[in-house]
């Protein structure tokens, strides 16, 4: 039974939305890449702009979405990403793009309905 992780972030402070992009794009989705390698079958960014065009405070800038084949499997990769120098590297590289006092992680249950077909 595959477990999904999501994860709500945050830009830093004074971060345009094209420099947040980049950089996650550039740099720290390869961190991602390198850390869960071995344990995660799918590492997805869904970046958000708001469909009225409009910041607000409470807003998120990217959906974080990380499927593991198994429990097990996703406790060892956070276990593996807790490590100490690990962690730091993580950190590190969190501290130049996010607002860290906002970041929200969530274990997700899924439902889903069979819509008909489109005419």
């Amino acid at each position: 039974m595959t477990v999904t992780v999501v994860s709500l972030l945050k830009r830093k402070a004074g971060t345009s939305r094209e420099e947040f992009r980049t950089y996650y794009e550039s740099n720290h989705r390869l961190i991602g890449e390198k850390v869960l390698s071995g344990y995660a079958t799918r590492y997805v960014r869904r970046f958000l702009e708001p469909a009225d065009g409009i910041d607000q405070d409470q807003d998120f800038d990217v959906i974080l979405e990380i499927d593991f084949p198994d429990e097990a499997t996703r406790k060892a990769c956070f276990a593996a990403i807790g490590e100490p120098a690990t962690l730091a590297m993580i950190v590190e590289d969190e501290e130049k793009l996010f607002d860290r006092s906002r970041m929200r992680t969530f274990n997700v249950t899924q439902s889903q309905s069979d819509m008909p077909p489109l005419a």
